[in-house]
């Protein structure tokens, strides 16, 4: 009988352990690459990176590359220096995952930028969710249409001029098993010359999307306060 009751209690208190104990490793989830706008940094993404961990996501399961220049926001593009950062960004996010797969979220010039980078890569089945918030996937009208653009880098072959020879080639390629956008019709960016519309569609939209996703807020707080949207798009 005495061996019973140790028996029992050794079994209560290992119960106990494994039922209260706090988890000492993550769950196991696609990992997460969120690449930030143009003159942006990993710290714009502060709302979704709290979000993420309030779902139970660690540090080691989200990856915010640095890219371009911080200050000259007409010289950057999608060549060269910029690409960098956000290709090993992605490769090591994949190499990390245990699910083998990733979900990446851009918002604005991020948002082209991952794109092309997981085409030129060739990590698209890689990906699972791509989540386009902000982005001028179209173009933007403020840069003109090629090749009468704006001449700067931000606006020129490698640039958001619209029909740029950069935005024809990413134009109707694949990129992610599900792919959405999240836009506004107030964007101060993409929409800055009065109409968001480049040929008849919204610029934010991006082609083969499953849903695109409209809210009342500026380019920059689509990125701060659709948080709850981008997490249930994962």
């Amino acid at each position: 009988m005495k061996n019973i009751t140790a028996m029992l209690g050794r079994f209560s208190l290992v119960f106990s352990f494994v039922l209260f104990a706090p988890a000492s490793f993550s769950a196991c989830v696609d990992n997460v690459v969120l690449v930030h706008g143009n003159t942006g940094s990993p710290a714009d993404w502060a709302a979704t990176v709290d979000g993420l961990k309030g779902q139970g996501y660690t540090n080691s399961q989200i990856f915010t590359p640095i890219w371009g220049s911080s200050t000259c926001a007409a010289c950057n593009n999608h060549s060269g220096a910029e690409e960098t950062p956000v290709r090993n960004a992605i490769e090591a996010a994949i190499t990390a995952s245990c699910t083998g797969k990733i979900d990446v979220i851009g918002h604005s010039m991020g948002v082209t930028l991952a794109a092309q980078q997981i085409i030129k890569a060739g990590h698209v089945d890689k990906v699972d969710a791509f989540i386009g918030i902000a982005g001028a996937y179209r173009g933007l009208m403020s840069c003109g249409i090629w090749p009468a653009a704006v001449v700067t880098s931000t606006c020129g072959r490698d640039g958001l001029s619209v029909s740029s020879p950069f935005l024809d080639w990413l134009y109707g390629k694949r990129i992610a098993s599900r792919v959405y956008s999240i836009k506004s019709w107030v964007d101060q960016v993409v929409c800055a010359t009065g109409s968001c519309l480049i040929y008849g569609v919204h610029s934010s939209q991006i082609a083969g999307e499953r849903a695109t996703y409209s809210y009342n807020y500026g380019h920059f707080g689509l990125q701060r306060y659709t948080v709850s949207r981008q997490l249930s798009l994962l």
